[in-house]
């Protein structure tokens, strides 16, 4: 039947459903597996597009796709007469939806009617009584056949079988029906003949027409020779839908002339539809129509009824009511979903449909017209696609965070009055998508640990929260960077990653690790993952596990223990020396005390609480020792604290010489290492002596050949050897600052070398010699000026050197020797304090310090820099021995004790078997 199928329209393919339909034309009682059309083809899709658009139609009950080629198939029957009725169009419409996009398109199917149904008559045979004195021209209304086709296809006549005394006319009505008429033609006689029998036949107008026969009967009865007579031939009322029962619609009337029972009219309906019986009712006597059923516009909107009025004899009369069904508004719209999708992702871009809805209200004219509208507050809106068609799409943006479903409440409202309305509720569903990076609960750590922690105990726990969901939501941690060295990392800290708990792999040490940075990654496990970093740092706390150490006074590597030369005259508060300590620790931990354990003289010494210094507290008495003996005690600030000891051996002497037997009164086991160095500084002296003999020789030969007479005046007896300024331009090179005038006397044969002041003075004019030569000193890289001078007296020693009582330092930093003075509160301070006093003590303790480098320095500029100076170290050149003078090289005690000092005084020597011998 494909031929038979024609295509009226097409229109293509838009985005959405398109604005006009897709006709189709069939006849009706197609076979099941007909082609309608190529709805694909139509629609503009190709073959191979099918699967994945999914391509169906509303009108499942007549029509399916095939989704092999696309072809609109019949389905089931197509029954004009049951689709339409009486109408003389007749299509079917219905919508085809498409999917990947969602489209709609109207598709309207044509039904042809075909000559199906035969005319037929509702009685098997009719039967009249006609009175013999009925004249010629009289009509006898007989029962019409029903034909269910329509058009051409419809009843189109009727035949009546040859008679010689009937005719058959033909009448029709406003509706287009035809009602046939028996015509009486000539006089009947019933005493000739008392009965007729006709056939009528009524025939359709199809091709090949079909037709059907009833049986008339006609019984010739006595004379009634009026016939009733209705006012109207067709009587028209309308009618509301929904009206209850008993309702009046109107009322036929029909008179008739005869008299008595002739003239007694009773009404009855035609055969005619069943259904028209049912919903009316017609009074036999009165003639009038109440409603008998419920009226429904939708089911029927108009009903033909045929009446017919018989007076007491056999005449009747015919006539047609016309009853127009008004259309109330009695029908809720109804909202069907097409298409739903209740699982919608977040990131959905905007427009995405999510379904398609389908709006239908039974009702005509302004009542079936349907608007739809959803809640405003939500992230959706309805979009109208076509005729009663519309589309659920996304508007906003969707954060499944925020709002994980929704309720969504489709109302559907009709324009009549009062307006009808239907609700439908939907929930929408947002699924979840790794749309949020975690996020740390603070923006950086900072954790506290005391040093010597339990390896493997927890720290700190770092937390991230992500709001996604299952693995979107699911967080891990690790350590990503470090200011750690990257392969020492994992020995130091790990992090679970589950937990995000971060635990310490070793003890810490806050000596060797104050404190370190961390950065620290929370990942999800969406996909992609995302990420986010936190930095945390780890301050390593400090605990009093050090305790002080004692840089001075020390043994030295023989075991042999320093002692201190305090003059005799001392002054109290004569600074005496200082003990000097440091403490690894840091803070309070590190604030050092000093304390007095056991002293030979309780009373004879002080000790600066803070600053570590030895002073006198009174002044020697002559039943006080020379020998006294302190024990000092160092102790930190910590809880609880820690402490050293340190032993001073102070001796009451203003000289070495004077020092000399007490020291070999020391019960001190010979020590073979220490009379070695005694041999080789006696063979030292002897080559020193021998190299000046032979200086002195080749002088004397030098001014014997002199031709100046003056210049043996040095010789003569009675001359003094006078100082002379001896003061080197180099001094700063890292030599003593010392040079050396030697002069021979006439009348002594001894050779004094003198350490001479350095002062402004010039030589005196009357010297032996009048020029100096200037010789190597074997000390160092300073020349010894050679010069005579007639005084034979020894020069005081040098005070030059000598520091100012400000220019002694103490552990607390300050100058003054203030016995109450603080410990720095910069930790870098403290620290660089402590590294300078251990470098330099360390130093003086080894011999290796060089004395000069610089002028009030001692070398350490050099080494440290040139912050550092003398002033924050202990005086260690105080223990410098000159062999072959009394002279010291300490600062100048006269600016620090107010005094001149003796010669030797607070010179520092070790003591034992060494220095006795």
């Amino acid at each position: 039947m494909a031929n038979q199928v024609l295509l009226h329209f097409l229109v293509p393919l838009f985005c959405g459903a398109i604005s006009q339909p897709i006709r189709y034309s069939i006849p009706e009682e197609l076979a099941k597996g007909s082609s309608v059309g190529n709805l694909a083809q139509d629609l503009g899709l190709s073959v191979q597009e099918l699967p994945a658009r999914n391509l169906r139609v509303s009108a499942e009950d007549y029509f399916s796709v095939s989704a092999e080629s696309g072809d609109l198939l019949v389905s089931g029957r197509i029954d004009r007469e049951k689709i339409c009725g009486k109408k003389s169009e007749c299509a079917l419409e219905f919508e085809s939806v498409t999917e990947n996009p969602m489209n709609i398109f109207h598709v309207i199917v044509t039904i042809r009617d075909i000559n199906d149904n035969a005319p037929h008559f509702f009685g098997k045979s009719i039967e009249l009584e006609i009175c013999e004195s009925a004249l010629p021209g009289v009509k006898f209304p007989l029962d019409s056949a029903r034909d269910a086709d329509v058009g051409s296809n419809s009843l189109k006549m009727y035949t009546l079988s040859p008679n010689s005394h009937f005719s058959l006319s033909t009448k029709e009505s406003p509706d287009g029906d035809k009602y046939p008429e028996l015509l009486l033609e000539k006089l009947l006689d019933r005493e000739h003949q008392s009965s007729h029998h006709l056939i009528l036949t009524a025939i359709d107008g199809g091709d090949p027409p079909l037709s059907s026969t009833t049986q008339i009967w006609i019984k010739v009865t006595d004379a009634n020779d009026n016939a009733p007579v209705f006012s109207q031939d067709v009587y028209k009322a309308s009618l509301r839908e929904n009206m209850p029962l008993g309702t009046f619609v109107l009322q036929v009337t029909a008179t008739d002339q005869d008299e008595n029972v002739n003239g007694e009219i009773t009404y009855a309906f035609l055969n005619g539809p069943a259904s028209a019986n049912l919903v009316f009712s017609l009074n036999p006597n009165t003639g009038a129509i109440t409603t008998n059923g419920t009226l429904d516009f939708e089911e029927k909107s108009r009903y033909m009824l045929g009446v017919e009025a018989r007076d007491g004899g056999v005449h009747t009369a015919h006539c047609n009511v016309q009853i127009e069904i008004l259309d109330e508004n009695d029908n809720v719209p109804e909202v069907t979903f097409m298409s739903f999708s209740n699982q919608v992702p977040e990131d959905s871009v905007l427009g995405t449909v999510i379904a398609l809805i389908k709006v239908r209200d039974k009702d005509s004219g302004q009542n079936g017209l349907v608007t739809c509208h959803i809640q405003e507050e939500l992230p959706f809106k309805l979009q109208p696609t076509s005729k009663n068609y519309y589309k659920l799409v996304i508007d906003r943006a969707l954060n499944r965070e925020q709002t994980s479903e929704y309720n969504v409440t489709i109302t559907a409202t009709d324009r009549g009055k009062p307006s009808l309305s239907s609700k439908t509720l939907v929930t929408v569903h947002i699924t979840d998508v790794n749309d949020n990076a975690p996020v740390f609960h603070q923006a950086s750590y900072v954790v506290h640990v005391a040093e010597n922690n339990p390896p493997g105990a927890s720290i700190a726990q770092v937390s991230a929260s992500d709001p996604d969901l299952g693995s979107n939501g699911q967080v891990s941690y690790s350590i990503i960077a470090s200011d750690l060295d990257p392969k020492a990392l994992l020995s130091f800290v790990s992090v679970n990653q589950d937990s995000g708990v971060v635990f310490a792999q070793r003890a810490f040490d806050h000596e060797q690790l104050r404190s370190f940075q961390l950065t620290l990654q929370a990942r999800d496990q969406g996909s992609p993952a995302l990420s986010a970093n936190v930095s945390m740092r780890v301050l390593v706390g400090d605990l009093n596990d050090n305790a002080p150490r004692v840089l001075y006074p020390t043994l030295e590597p023989d075991g042999s223990a320093l002692f201190d030369m305090v003059p005799r005259a001392a002054e109290p508060g004569y600074l005496v020396t200082k003990v000097v300590a440091v403490d690894a620790d840091s803070g309070h931990n590190a604030w050092l005390s000093y304390h007095v354990l056991q002293a030979s003289d309780p009373g004879l010494f002080s000790l600066g609480l803070r600053t570590g210094e030895v002073r006198t507290a009174r002044a020697l008495g002559d039943r006080d020792s020379a020998r006294q003996r302190l024990l000092v005690a160092v102790r930190d600030g910590g809880q609880p604290p820690l402490s050293a000891t340190a032993t001073l051996h102070l001796i009451f002497a203003d000289s070495l010489q004077e020092v000399l037997p007490d020291l070999s009164d020391d019960p001190l086991p010979s020590d073979p290492q220490s009379e070695l160095q005694f041999y080789l500084v006696v063979a030292l002296a002897l080559i020193s002596v021998l190299f000046l003999l032979a200086v002195i020789l080749a002088i004397a030969l030098r001014l014997r050949c002199s031709s100046s007479s003056a210049a043996w005046g040095c010789f003569q007896p009675g001359l003094s050897s006078n100082s002379a300024t001896g003061v080197l331009p180099n001094y700063s090179q890292g030599t003593l600052p010392y040079s050396y005038n030697v002069c021979i006397a006439s009348q002594s044969a001894k050779t004094e070398f003198n350490f001479l002041n350095v002062t402004p003075e010039v030589a005196p004019q009357d010297l032996l010699c009048d020029d100096t030569s200037w010789i190597p000193d074997t000390l160092g890289d300073t020349e010894v000026p050679f010069v005579s001078d007639s005084v034979s007296k020894q020069a005081p020693p040098n005070t030059d050197w000598r520091f100012s009582q400000a220019q002694r330092p103490g552990t607390s930093g300050s100058q003054n020797g203030d016995e109450t003075g603080t410990w720095p509160n910069n930790q870098f301070d403290t620290e660089m304090l402590q590294a300078m006093i251990l470098a330099s003590a360390s130093e003086a303790a080894d011999g290796s310090s060089t004395l000069g480098g610089g002028a009030g320095t001692m070398g350490l500029s050099a080494r440290y820099g040139p912050q550092f100076t003398l002033q924050h170290v202990p005086d260690y050149r105080q223990n410098v021995y000159i062999p072959g003078s009394n002279a010291t090289l300490t600062n100048a005690a006269g600016k620090r004790d107010g005094k001149a000092p003796a010669g030797g005084n607070g010179n520092k020597k070790k003591s034992g078997k060494k220095e006795k011998k």
